[in-house]
């Protein structure tokens, strides 16, 4: 790989779910740019928790963090009458949709020529249809498809979480993920 092609941006939802991947990357060959945007959380103070984990993993990694603004106005106008959609249906779609668009302007911005997402770990999330939203913004930008679940990446990201001592939600974030 090129010295030049190595960064990639990785959208991090959450230090538990990024500790795997940047370590994947890293073995790869990638010096991965941590990129937390996640304006779908429910309340700043869920954003600050989740922010805190984030920063001990990218420490912990020694890798780049760029925090997002944090905009729940724009989350909500983005699913705006898919509120009572099921989880993993259309507002989830429109969530995620929402956060990788900001990853590719964040990845253009910087000079950045591939992004992926820490999504794709949670067995909960749906790798083929996280895969086709990311490749469908990429533009100019490469959307790198790993499904970090595989390996037991979902195992290993929690344990390092554990052994890390962050703080650990039981919920993807929005307020209508909890009714």
């Amino acid at each position: 790989m090129a010295q030049n092609e190595n960064k990639i941006l990785i959208h991090a939802c959450c230090g538990i779910c990024s500790g795997y991947p940047i370590s994947l990357l890293k073995e790869m060959g990638y010096e991965p740019v941590v990129f937390f945007s996640n304006s779908n959380l429910d309340t700043l103070e869920e954003f600050e928790r989740r922010l805190k984990a984030q920063k001990i993993v990218s420490m912990y990694h020694w890798v780049d963090l760029i925090v997002d603004e944090y905009n729940h106005n724009e989350f909500l106008e983005t699913v705006k009458g898919l509120e009572n959609e099921p989880e993993r249906g259309k507002r989830c779609d429109k969530c995620i949709e929402m956060r990788l668009r900001r990853a590719v302007n964040k990845a253009q911005e910087l000079g950045i020529t591939k992004f992926t997402t820490s999504l794709v770990i949670s067995p909960h999330k749906n790798f083929e249809k996280i895969t086709s939203i990311g490749k469908s913004l990429s533009e100019d930008i490469e959307y790198v498809a790993i499904d970090f679940k595989k390996k037991d990446g979902f195992l290993k990201t929690n344990k390092l979480s554990k052994e890390l001592g962050i703080y650990r939600q039981n919920y993807c974030g929005c307020e209508f993920a909890k009714m």
